[in-house]
């Protein structure tokens, strides 16, 4: 036999869980997804340009 006190503490997970599963959720009407992704091309746009600067902290 369980004791009072693991029986009211099942009691009360399940309540938790069935309260969360009846909540209402919000849906949003979201766009459907492109079948393939959009790559971009080199002649879309130029790409910008790179390079390292090295700044001397000693001198």
């Amino acid at each position: 036999m369980l004791d009072a006190f693991i029986i009211e503490e099942i009691k009360r997970r399940e309540r938790l869980r069935r309260e969360d599963y009846e909540r209402p959720v919000v849906e949003l009407p979201l766009p459907a997804p492109d079948d393939r992704p959009h790559r971009r091309t080199d002649t879309e746009e130029e790409k910008p340009s790179r390079g390292v600067v090295v700044i001397d902290l000693l001198g």
